[in-house]
C-alpha cells in the first residue's frame, strides 16, 4: 500500500528555518513525481514544489523560489523540503503529495497540473510561523 507520511511541522519565527521530511512507503521514488502543497486557513491548496524521481529535475513556486530546496534520499526512499527565511504568509498545512510519471511527462507538466493531477497525499503536517 502506498503511503506517504510528513513530519517536521512546527512553531517558528519569522526569518527562521524548517526542514519538512516525506517518507514514501510502498513504492519507489524513481517512477514517481513527488511534491510539497500547502493549504492556508481559507484559501486554496497550492503547488509549493515538485521533484521528478525519474532524473531529480525541481520547480518551485515564484513564492517561495530561492527559499525553499527540495530534495530527496533514494536510499531512504525520502523526500524533504527545506525552508529558510520563513514568513507569516508561509503558514499553513504542507501536505506531501505523489504522481507517477507518465511517458513524456515532465516535471513541468506535472506541476502545472497541480493539485488535481495528485494520485497519492499525505495526511500533513502543520507550519506555524509566528513572533
Amino acid at each position: 500500500q502506498l503511503q506517504l507520511v510528513e513530519s517536521g511541522g512546527g512553531l517558528v519565527q519569522p526569518g527562521g528555518s524548517l526542514r519538512l521530511s516525506c517518507a514514501a512507503s510502498g513504492f519507489s521514488l524513481d517512477y514517481y513525481a513527488i511534491g510539497w502543497f500547502r493549504q492556508a486557513p481559507d484559501k486554496e491548496r497550492e503547488g509549493v514544489s515538485w521533484l521528478s524521481g525519474v532524473d531529480g529535475s525541481t520547480v518551485a513556486g515564484v513564492y517561495v523560489k530561492d527559499r525553499f530546496t527540495i530534495s530527496r534520499d533514494n536510499a531512504k526512499n525520502m523526500v524533504y523540503l527545506e525552508m529558510n527565511d520563513l514568513r507569516p504568509e508561509d503558514t499553513a498545512v504542507y501536505y506531501c503529495a505523489a504522481r507517477r510519471i507518465k511517458d513524456g511527462e515532465t516535471i513541468a507538466i506535472v506541476a502545472v497540473l497541480g493539485a488535481g493531477g495528485v494520485e497519492y497525499w499525505g495526511k500533513g503536517t502543520l507550519v506555524n510561523v509566528s513572533s
